[in-house]
């Protein structure tokens, strides 16, 4: 028996409620098994339990056996006085609080089904990937769904608590902290970190006020980036460096340090001084984006605004001095999806919420469902279950559900899972 388990049986009342008695033999009401407590504390707070004839509103605290109260020293915690309740599977001994007073208990070893107990081990030793693979498709399409929707906001939620700090360290610039944001996804996971020092060693407004040459914007961010230090063959890199010590002196710009790139293991056409090349050509065909982005409706309208070009150099050039067979560099559709995945449709959710305006939340989670959706392993293994993908809006929902839910195999904290317990 598990603790986790007994705080599910408690929260979704499953127990023979009609033969719940105390230890002392007086028969038990619950009238509100009360809200889980995830921090410190009891398990469930603002219960309302009739004890006989006595009805009590406080704290329930649920263990295996009554003696792990003493064991885990809540007789000498005052935060445990107002526990009304104590649920064990076994009664073991009796309890007291700090005051010395008595704690009413009930034991609930032979108060419900085993099979659900089984069920619940069968999911937690299963060895697949998603412990639920072998019994979801007997879920009702209903359920998953609605599950779906539910741990999407989850996800998105959880994605915008970054952006929620950064925008208070911007002092609630919407446009700085999207550009920051915006930045950081340009470097992916492996230089995501390096992209957003650069931009706050380069500000938004130095930015703007350059936006009409593309010589000065690559000059800027690549100077910024710490990558115009060395000494170049190239004309044009020599032409950026010359222009960047110009633009440092006049802005007394601070670049980061080169070492915070990484290079190795990265594909060409992602190398960081070429998606800063490309932030720099995205700067220099748009203004206010992030406002063009709140004023537009479809996808397709979305995706029109990250449409934009390098200077000629980059096209045969992926790092300086290395010249190579001339290639595209405008940003590619699927690398275009991945930033409205990522970056742009969190920032829009999270300023509809902060707005408090539902309409431009609606409109974000509308956009995720005309994006196709991502292509990883973990959507291979949902597909292998039988859950099939159809737009970001579902693969968003399924990474999530597998991150948060299957991998730490909190089977009890899902829809899925509790359909599949109650069969």
């Amino acid at each position: 028996m598990t603790e986790s388990f007994l705080h599910y049986l408690w929260k979704m009342k499953l127990f023979d409620m009609q033969q719940l008695k105390t230890t002392d033999g007086e028969t038990v009401t619950v009238i509100n098994t009360g809200e889980h407590n995830t921090d410190a504390g009891p398990d469930f707070k603002n219960a309302k339990i009739k004890i006989g004839k006595t009805t009590w509103a406080g704290q329930v605290e649920i263990h295996v056996k009554a003696s792990e109260w003493n064991q885990h020293n809540h007789q000498h915690d005052a935060a445990y006085n107002n526990v009304i309740l104590h649920v064990v599977y076994e009664s073991n001994t009796n309890i007291k609080n700090k005051k010395g007073t008595n704690v009413a208990c009930i034991e609930v070893k032979e108060l419900f089904d085993k099979n659900l107990f089984q069920r619940y081990q069968a999911l937690q030793s299963a060895a697949q990937t998603i412990p639920c693979s072998k019994l979801i498709s007997s879920v009702k399409e209903i359920i998953i769904n609605t599950w779906l929707q539910r741990v999407l906001i989850e996800r998105l939620e959880e994605k915008t608590k970054f952006a929620s700090n950064l925008l208070l360290q911007n002092k609630g610039d919407w446009e700085q902290t999207f550009y920051q944001l915006l930045a950081r996804a340009f470097g992916t996971k492996l230089n995501a970190d390096a992209f957003e020092l650069t931009a706050k060693a380069l500000p938004l407004q130095i930015l703007a006020k350059n936006k009409k040459n593309k010589i000065i914007l690559e000059s800027l961010f690549l100077g910024c980036a710490g990558l115009l230090n060395d000494s170049f063959n190239d004309e044009y890199l020599q032409e950026l460096k010359k222009e960047f010590s110009y633009q440092q002196n006049k802005y007394r710009l601070l670049p980061i340090e080169k070492h915070n790139w990484k290079f190795l293991r990265i594909r060409p056409a992602s190398f960081p001084t070429l998606r800063l090349a490309q932030l720099a050509g995205l700067v220099h065909q748009s203004s206010h984006l992030f406002s063009k982005i709140l004023a537009s409706d479809e996808v397709n309208e979305l995706k029109k605004l990250f449409k934009s070009e390098t200077s000629d150099y980059w096209k045969t050039h992926y790092v300086p001095d290395k010249k190579v067979k001339q290639h595209n560099t405008s940003l590619s559709n699927s690398f275009i999806d991945l930033l409205l995945i990522n970056t742009v449709i969190p920032i829009v959710f999270l300023y509809g919420k902060e707005k408090g305006d539902i309409t431009i939340e609606n409109k974000a989670l509308n956009w995720l469902e005309s994006i196709v959706p991502e292509k990883n392993f973990i959507i291979t293994d949902w597909n292998n279950v039988g859950i099939k993908c159809k737009t970001a809006f579902d693969s968003q929902a399924l990474i999530q559900l597998r991150k948060f839910y299957c991998d730490k195999k909190l089977c009890l904290n899902c829809a899925i899972g509790h359909s599949i317990l109650k069969q």
